[in-house]
């Protein structure tokens, strides 16, 4: 297996509205890629197709050599693919390890019963899923904040607990869709850090961002969307002087996504 994950050309539509056309991603394990563009280029709708928010109107998404295209966001959740939101997603009335212990749910072998008489399988298993929790929040820096409810936390550290959540599912592929959004430099650091520390677990990492400090510190390779459609792909240092990307983030591409927003 060359690739992990590779959506093979990717149309979505909604409407007249062409969202993606063609769109063409591989990434291979153990990998961190990002995928770039201006607003309304397209990127989070990838991420929705591929996690099975929405289904493509054609073409294929391929996690492990298989097709997730039309499996439901569950069923694609448990085959091994997580993501956090751009729009912060967290329970926020419960506390942080009630939120992270929240994404082992489908990993409990434990039937209703045992659930309801709390037989000792039904036990065991959530004693071990509340230490698994516990050790994601120490793994993202929030071990200190396990009985805080959500809703108290600084909005950089609702971010970490949304990556901490997403590691709970024990994926083999995670989506971040613009992880720093809102951090300060010295947050954006820390992400930076945390983000290899990740891929140095074995997980492959899908990055949407603007921050490009970021991207610039962490990705191995970068797509560039523009148009709902592919217009570069390389190392970031050979993407940051593609006259494409710089007509896209500078030109018409940004006068585009002003007049469609």
């Amino acid at each position: 297996m060359d690739h992990i994950l590779v959506a093979e050309n990717v149309s979505k539509a909604f409407g007249g509205i062409v969202a993606l056309e063609n769109v063409n991603i591989k990434v291979a394990p153990g990998e961190i890629v990002a995928v770039l563009g201006p607003n309304g280029s397209g990127k989070t709708t990838l991420l929705n197709v591929i996690t099975g928010v929405y289904i493509a109107d054609k073409g294929r998404i391929l996690l492990k050599d298989k097709p997730i295209q039309k499996l439901t966001k569950e069923k694609i959740c448990y085959a091994g693919v997580a993501r956090t939101f751009q729009n912060i997603r967290l329970f926020k009335t419960r506390n942080v390890l009630d939120n992270v212990r929240i994404g082992t749910h489908h990993l409990y072998k434990s039937k209703l019963p045992d659930v309801i008489f709390q037989t000792k399988r039904f036990r065991e298993e959530q004693s071990r899923y509340t230490e698994k929790a516990i050790s994601l929040l120490d793994f993202v820096g929030l071990k200190e904040k396990t009985k805080a409810m959500c809703e108290n936390l600084p909005y950089a550290q609702q971010r970490l607990l949304e990556v901490a959540r997403a590691l709970a599912t024990e994926p083999t592929v995670l989506l971040l869709d613009e992880p720093a959004a809102g951090m300060n430099a010295v947050e954006i650091r820390n992400l930076d850090a945390l983000i290899k520390k990740i891929r140095d677990r074995g997980i492959t990492v899908i990055l949407i961002e603007h921050i490009m400090d970021l991207v610039r510190g962490v990705c191995d390779r970068v797509y560039v969307l523009n148009n709902g459609k592919n217009i570069a792909e390389g190392t970031f240092a050979e993407i940051e002087n593609n006259a494409e990307v710089k007509e896209a983030y500078l030109g018409r591409g940004r006068g585009h996504h002003a007049q469609n927003h």
